[in-house]
Formats: structure tokens, C-alpha cells, sequence
């Protein structure tokens, strides 16, 4: 969101309630579309019962304290069927519907857990279908997808951040976190995350719980 500002785009930002456990990010999400002066943002509420299987929606544990070896193994529990392209269908529909040319989203193939949906060539194919799936692109005006964060380790992600003046202690990267809103600071993505920001000679501004993975990172 905030290298679409600052590539001079009026902001449009989605979140989406599609039963995760860790609905505490819409409540981040929230704060820092406002932060971010975004012109509106809309949060969508999705049945859940499309999105079960998953360790993010259902009661299956959010595996803890992996190795970045075996993040790059198979692909992991906390993978939500689709999810990505249900997440750009809808935002392609209401980029038509608002005028919209520009979507942005923030999948990344370098720190990631394995998901299919967050490589280049996925994003490449979707990029083909909304050449080809509205009434814009038909009239020769297509939406393009963005992807700026896809090739940047976590820890370009977080310098770049800094560079733009993202507040980090508004932001949750946690899978897990516990009924304070606290990261659990075991899950893949805290553990990609503490490793971005001590790359960049930083320490998390984010709460974590105690006991966490944090001071081992």
C-alpha cells in the first residue's frame, strides 16, 4: 500500500474475513489503511466454509519454530485453499467497478512458506485472465496486477518500509497471535520477519508474547 502511494496512486485498500483465526490482522489492517490516508477501505466477509482444510481457519496447529529449511520443503498447513485468487477476482471486480486500472498485492517467492499462489508465474497467469475477463480489457483498457514486493528478500521488504515510513507497530505479520494481539513469535511468518528486521540491524518493534522465538532469531 504505501509504495502504491508513493508511485502516486489514490488507494483503494481490501481486507477480507474469510475465517481466519487471526482475525486480530483486520484489526491492524484497519488502523493502517487510515494511517496510509487511504481514500476508502473496505473490509469483505467471505463464508468460511470455502476456505476449511486450512491451519488458518481450522483447528489443525500452526507449525512453530521451523528451520528455514524446512519452510522451503513442502508446502505447509496454514495454506488457504485458493485463497489469492479468490482475494484478486475480487479486487479485479471492484477495480472495474471504481474505475480502477491498478491492483496491488503483496505476495512475495523469496521469504515465503511454499504457497502457490505467491510465485511469478502464478501472478503472470493472472495478469492474462484480467486481460481477458472484464469489460475494461475487452475495450482495450485491462487492469494490471502488481506484485512489488515478489522478488525482495524480507528484509529489502522491511528496509524498503522504513524507507516509506511504515509504522511496524501498527502491523501484524503473526499466524498465531494470542488474545492480546501479542505475535506468538513462532510461527513462519514471525520467524521470517524477526530475521528481516535483524538483517536490516533492527529489532521488531511488534509485541510479542513471552517465551517466544524472538531472542533466538
Amino acid at each position: 500500500m504505501y509504495i502504491a502511494r508513493n508511485e502516486g496512486f489514490k488507494i483503494h485498500a481490501l481486507s477480507f474475513r474469510y475465517g481466519q483465526q487471526h482475525t486480530r490482522e483486520l484489526e491492524s489492517a484497519k488502523v493502517i489503511a487510515r494511517d496510509a490516508g487511504a481514500a476508502n477501505h473496505v473490509t469483505i466477509s467471505l463464508d468460511p466454509r470455502l476456505f476449511e482444510g486450512s491451519a488458518l481457519t481450522g483447528s489443525e496447529a500452526v507449525p512453530e519454530n521451523r528451520s528455514l529449511a524446512e519452510m522451503a520443503g513442502e508446502i505447509p498447513p496454514t495454506y488457504v485453499p485458493a485463497r489469492n485468487t479468490v482475494f484478486l477476482s475480487m479486487a479485479l471486480a471492484y477495480a472495474e467497478v471504481i474505475d480502477s486500472r491498478d491492483i496491488y498485492i503483496g505476495v512475495n517467492a523469496i521469504d515465503y512458506s511454499g504457497y502457490p499462489d505467491c510465485r511469478p508465474e502464478y501472478i503472470m497467469a493472472f495478469q492474462k485472465l484480467a486481460e481477458l475477463a472484464t469489460r475494461d480489457a475487452v475495450e482495450g483498457n485491462p487492469a494490471r496486477i502488481h506484485a512489488p514486493l515478489l522478488n525482495m528478500t524480507k528484509a529489502e521488504i522491511i528496509g524498503r518500509g522504513i524507507e516509506l515510513g511504515v509504522d511496524y507497530t501498527r502491523t501484524l505479520s503473526c499466524y498465531n497471535p494470542d488474545s492480546d494481539g501479542k505475535a506468538c513469535g513462532k510461527c513462519d511468518a514471525c520467524i521470517l520477519r524477526l530475521k528481516g528486521f535483524k538483517e536490516n540491524g533492527m529489532n521488531d518493534p511488534a509485541s510479542y508474547s513471552k517465551g517466544s522465538f524472538r531472542d533466538n532469531v
